[in-house]
């Protein structure tokens, strides 16, 4: 159907929805909110706030949760319970309402949270209150204009491909996105469908997060903290109760226009600018910032009277590092590392010299997740711990999703006990580069928005899978994931590995219009891997015309 056909329609469904419309006068704007419908992918849905079908709105919101509603009820037998969770993004808590009155309308019981909570907190009540499945209304660390629609199942693990194709399946079924049925959310209250949780969900949460402590020793370490107007205000700081945390307060309440940020993402450096300004003055030891959904955490560390900034492959060794100091005696033959392909093999290393198994996943933390949901199935792998570049950690089982609230806790600690030996975290990488090799590794991301930037990204994938070998001097291997790599499933992903050992990868986001490049450099010391990542990055930018 010819886009502007479909807006016509979407004129009728209701006043707000049709002045908004009215009030759009860029033709690409209007064709990118109607020459698709938004997709629901093995990450659900994620996309810019506003009416259409291309579009984060009731009525995409509500295709959705019917169309997962109708799964469970003939995929499950007994009673079905539903959990929602929803962070601090505008229109958040009446998606996570809207969602509610529709699994309501269809019978299934939903527990829906009275206050903005972290994505790890879902991932751990959909076992905790025993249900089918789970909801988390959020974009993320996306920028202030995305929302988004996670659903996981009854382990608490993000729906992977398998089980989100079947979803999927169900949703393309519903034509009329307005003939979505929605119990009103008063009677659905008093009948008993929708029941509001909260305060003890948090706390049982926390207490299993607790058991992860490995480093307990009295410590004056201080540290900077910002929530970036989202979730992990109220969790972070009880979790870290035992130091000296100061809050940087215009960050410390809920906003979703992030109006202190440019973006609420950690892993851009000025993400942190009034942390870091915060430190300096009070001469803290660290400085963490958590992503608004409270599942990535990005830190600076005070060093030499400056503040370093610190990456997601580097945090993570330095985790890997920290664990098995304390858990080596644990370690087994079972025992296992998981982390992602575009992540860096720092960390591997260090695992494999404690006797740890590798495991390497596609992108994305469910993928993860799933390993542990696997694992613990099968008995032949007990997870130990599992982190992506991208800021994401977790130790421990208690969530199938990264958790920036047990990572800060274990940062901190990792930093405690660093300080009580005369060092700072930047001094115990130094010491990891030093035995493992040095590492360079960096993220560039190239946005490409609307129709004709989809076109765009699969005309570069296509460009580089027809290159192959030849798409850069000195490539050793290309590792085609789209092919079925091993027992991973069938992914969009390019990794072209050099004869150093170095390597690259692109791959189109899943979540936003943009084309992202991982680069991994392993050099004899800094300047030679400072060298040979910016002749990389240099090589990508003329090929992509940047």
């Amino acid at each position: 159907m010819q886009y502007t056909q479909r807006m016509k329609e979407w004129l009728l469904f209701d006043e707000e929805t049709k002045q908004e419309l009215l009030k759009i006068t860029d033709e690409k704007e209007l064709e990118d909110r109607f020459y698709k419908d938004l997709q629901f992918g093995t990450g659900g849905l994620r996309g810019i706030m506003g009416a259409g079908p291309n579009r984060m709105n009731k009525y995409t919101v509500g295709k959705a949760t019917l169309g997962l509603a109708n799964y469970l009820l003939e995929n499950f037998s007994g009673e079905k319970r539903v959990v929602i969770a929803y962070d601090s993004r505008n229109h958040s808590s009446e998606f996570a309402k809207d969602a509610a009155q529709v699994l309501a309308a269809k019978g299934i019981t939903v527990y829906l949270f009275t206050q903005i909570m972290p994505t790890p907190v879902l991932s751990f009540s959909v076992k905790h209150l025993q249900c089918t499945a789970g909801i988390v209304i959020t974009a993320s660390h996306n920028p202030k204009e995305y929302n988004g629609y996670k659903v996981y199942d009854q382990n608490g693990c993000q729906l992977v491909p398998k089980y989100a194709d079947q979803v999927i399946a169900y949703i393309n079924r519903i034509t009329d996105v307005r003939a979505v049925p929605r119990l009103d959310f008063e009677v659905a209250k008093c009948s008993g469908l929708v029941q509001e949780v909260g305060e003890e969900v948090l706390e049982a949460f926390l207490a299993a997060v607790r058991t992860q402590s490995l480093y307990s020793a009295p410590s004056d370490l201080k540290v900077v903290y910002t929530p970036l107007h989202g979730t992990g205000n109220i969790p972070v700081r009880r979790i870290l109760s035992a130091y000296d945390v100061s809050v940087v307060s215009a960050q410390e309440l809920p906003d979703g226009n992030f109006s202190t940020v440019r973006s609420p993402n950690p892993e851009e450096k000025d993400a942190l600018t009034l942390a870091i300004e915060q430190a300096r003055q009070a001469q803290a030891d660290l400085v963490l910032g958590t992503d608004p959904d409270c599942d990535r955490v990005g830190i600076a560390v005070r060093h030499k009277d400056d503040y370093v900034l610190m990456s997601g492959n580097q945090v993570g060794a330095l985790l890997v590092d920290f664990a098995l100091r304390f858990k080596k005696d644990t370690v087994n033959e079972k025992s296992t590392l998981v982390k992602t392909i575009v992540t860096n093999d720092l960390g591997a290393q260090i695992g494999r010299k404690y006797g740890l198994q590798v495991v390497e996943t596609l992108t994305g933390f469910k993928y993860i997740g799933d390993c542990i949901n696997r694992y613990e199935q099968g008995g032949n792998n007990e997870f130990v711990i599992g982190y992506e570049e991208s800021y994401g950690y977790l130790v421990g089982t208690h969530a199938r999703d990264k958790d920036a609230v047990v990572a800060s806790m274990l940062i901190c600690e990792a930093a405690a006990y660093h300080k009580a030996h005369g060092k700072t975290l930047v001094d115990a990488l130094t010491e990891l580069y030093r035995e493992y090799g040095f590492y360079r590794d960096a993220l560039d991301s190239f946005t490409l928005k609307g129709k004709d930037g989809a076109e765009r990204i699969r005309d570069i994938m296509s460009a580089f899978r027809t290159a192959g070998i030849s798409a850069f001097p000195q490539v050793a291997q290309v590792i085609d994931y789209a092919e079925g790599i091993g027992n991973l499933p069938k992914e969009n992903v390019l990794k072209f590995v050099f004869e150093s050992g170095s390597w690259l990868a692109i791959r189109p986001s899943g979540t936003e219009p943009k084309l992202k490049v991982y680069y991994s450099v392993r050099g004899k010391n800094e300047a030679e891997a400072d060298a040979d990542l910016e002749a990389l990055r240099e090589n990508i930018r003329k090929t992509l015309g940047e």
